[in-house]
């Protein structure tokens, strides 16, 4: 039994011209694949420079064609910006061109803004979002597709696309509170949260008697992730260096949009202020990222492991204005260095019973 580490990617500005910044994360993905990573997942933002990849299916069927190995997808499709049809054919044909590598992750998203570009009311995007799943899921299981429903209406539609995934792909969904994994383990989906110590807790022992109370076997107790931003070098002085550095740069983009609307990003969820200080000194204190030598990260995430209970770690390796250069280094340390070191943990000690 081993705890699965995994990347997650806003493809946030990192001053290259956008076809070298894309090209760039396509070389990282590389590295991901050949360092044995388990799962790059890609986040969905729209005119904001947190999120330079607003079609990420697309980034994803280019991935798919640079790595053998490796789990793509996004986290999340954000449902109500997608025609449901048009969404199904998509990811049939990106797990067919991946080999059955894709992993469905869903949601409505989290910024009002993005939706509003669209011409959506964000209170209408939580029911929107869920009739679009229910759509989905029909059109995987039914040769035809009908359904009437108060966004999206159907009739005998046919179902001419399959994913190699039967009955469809793996689904993931990012959780911010216990009450989602009710959702979650009902629909046998994998989780990743942004939450900290106790409210990761929290989650995850939520998750698990969810799971238990509806009598599903332990052997297939979905990944209940956690991420964290992560950089590792040979000394920790140089991996607190170049982290600093670029964390300023990634939260100058993930407050972007919200302070181009007159409200700063913590002011609008003020949790979030304890997960993104200001300086990447207080990221680490609140245990919202490590940077740090291999032996430094893997106490780290160690500790992280008996802190909430995780079988997944979902690492933010490139943001800011990391390099190739730093990424790839950062990822072959970690691969080398980190994994199997937790592994061997995990398969003797506590951590072990985590999936």
């Amino acid at each position: 039994m081993t705890i699965k580490f995994g990347v997650f990617d806003h493809v946030d500005h990192s001053a290259l011209p956008l076809g070298e910044h894309l090209e760039a994360r396509l070389r990282m993905a590389e590295v991901y694949d050949r360092c044995g990573l388990h799962g790059y997942h890609v986040a969905e933002h729209h005119s904001t420079p947190l999120g330079y990849a607003p079609s990420p299916g697309l980034l994803l069927a280019a991935v798919a064609q640079r790595t053998r190995r490796i789990k793509i997808g996004p986290l999340v499709y954000l449902l109500p910006l997608y025609h449901p049809l048009r969404l199904l054919e998509e990811i049939c044909m990106l797990d067919q061109m991946s080999q059955g590598r894709f992993m469905l992750g869903v949601g409505r998203g989290v910024s009002p803004y993005e939706l509003k570009f669209f011409g959506l009311d964000f209170a209408k995007a939580q029911e929107m979002y869920l009739e679009a799943f229910d759509v989905l899921m029909k059109g995987f299981r039914d040769e035809r597709l009908s359904h009437s429903g108060k966004h999206y209406q159907f009739n005998d539609v046919p179902m001419t696309l399959r994913p190699v995934q039967q009955p469809h792909p793996e689904l993931w969904y990012g959780v911010l509170s216990p009450e989602s994994c009710v959702w979650a383990a009902e629909h046998d989906v994998n989780i990743v949260t942004l939450a900290l110590n106790e409210g990761a807790k929290a989650i995850a022992d939520r998750y698990r008697a969810e799971w238990a109370r509806l009598g599903k076997p332990l052997a297939r107790l979905p990944r209940i992730g956690v991420s964290r931003h992560v950089v590792v070098a040979e000394t920790d002085a140089e991996a607190k260096r170049i982290a600093s550095r670029a964390y300023k740069k990634w939260f100058a983009s993930f407050d972007h949009l919200w302070l181009a609307n007159g409200l700063s990003v913590r002011q609008a969820f003020p949790p979030l202020a304890a997960l993104y200080p200001d300086e990447w000194e207080g990221v680490e204190v609140a245990g919202n990222g490590i940077a740090g030598t291999p032996a430094t990260v893997r106490r780290f995430v160690e500790e992280e492991a008996e802190r909430t209970g995780m079988n997944y770690l979902v690492s933010w390796f490139a943001f800011g204005d990391l390099t190739v250069e730093q990424v790839t280094r950062s990822v072959e340390l970690f691969s080398r260095d980190v994994m199997p070191a937790f592994e061997t943990a995990a398969a003797r000690g506590p951590a072990g019973a985590l999936d």
